[in-house]
């Protein structure tokens, strides 16, 4: 999958981990993807609900230990 930004959230509480994706895909052009690495376990529900409140397509989401990476494509 072609990434075009990486996003490390690792670490971070809710709300930030959806704050840096809103941000970065701000100023993302239409069809680039985002990866967003986070480990806070509401970002399970949080990141699906936000690409679907705004539009964009949540690609896939990938367990790696005990962090997660969403690949959010831009609306």
């Amino acid at each position: 999958m072609d990434v075009t930004q990486d996003i490390d959230a690792i670490g971070l509480l809710c709300p930030w981990p959806v704050l840096k994706a809103q941000k970065a895909l701000r100023e993302m052009a239409s069809g680039e993807v985002l990866c967003l690495m986070a480990t806070d376990p509401v970002a399970f529900i949080d990141v699906p609900h936000f690409c679907e409140q705004e539009g964009h397509s949540l690609l896939e989401v990938e367990e790696d230990g005990s962090s997660v990476r969403y690949y959010i494509q831009k609306a």
